[in-house]
């Protein structure tokens, strides 16, 4: 393939988005591309800076407005960086052939981060000057599901709960009402080869 593309899979927690990407990342390499595996938060300072808040290791506040708002702010400085950094950024590793996938952008940020409408807009405008992904697929699964599967995890994050997964479900389907991009929706339920296969024949009927 001699675009390089920017992959993006989202989903509520659970749904398949790093078997989806580990599936096509292989599948790139085996058509002799090179590809990379790029998730949100980063691998960079505020990325892990991220991932410890999220696991509940570094606190911030009790107030769940205050901390939504805390982690948007956050997010997009580690998005900035993880997009244009000279070391491992998405565009420096477009640059240099890579075919980069992406668990989780900004379509995360305004499922996660706001819960009305002033915190949406709020989200939105934080992030409003990243680009759009060449695609966007996104992985659909009941909020049971979901909760299922996180039963199996060792440490639970923050927003692994019954209420905020169905208010984030909920701000999914609005975001992928709105966007008019390139984007795949696909039954997260279906077993795991399925679901690459329907990603991949989408690529290469778009690409």
């Amino acid at each position: 393939m001699n675009k390089k593309l920017f992959i993006v899979l989202e989903g509520i927690d659970s749904c398949g988005k790093s078997t989806q990407a580990e599936l096509l990342k292989d599948y790139f390499i085996n058509q002799g591309d090179r590809a990379v595996i790029s998730p949100e938060p980063s691998n960079g300072i505020i990325g892990n800076l991220i991932r410890s808040t999220l696991k509940k290791r570094v606190f911030f506040t009790e107030d769940k407005q205050k901390f939504d708002e805390q982690m948007a702010y956050l997010f997009a400085a580690d998005r900035h960086d993880h997009l244009y950094n000279d070391i491992d950024g998405v565009f420096q590793l477009i640059s240099k052939g890579f075919q980069v996938i992406v668990p989780r952008y900004y379509f995360s940020s305004l499922a996660y981060n706001s819960s009305t409408t002033k915190q949406f807009n709020f989200v939105s405008k934080l992030n409003s000057n990243f680009p759009n992904p060449d695609l966007l697929i996104y992985l659909d699964i009941p909020i049971e599901i979901s909760l299922e599967r996180l039963q199996q995890r060792s440490i639970k994050e923050v927003y692994e709960n019954k209420e905020k997964l169905t208010q984030v479900k909920e701000k999914y389907q609005q975001i992928l009402g709105d966007y008019q991009d390139l984007s795949l929706i696909i039954d997260g339920t279906k077993d795991k080869q399925t679901i690459h296969q329907q990603i991949i024949d989408f690529i290469e009927l778009k690409f």
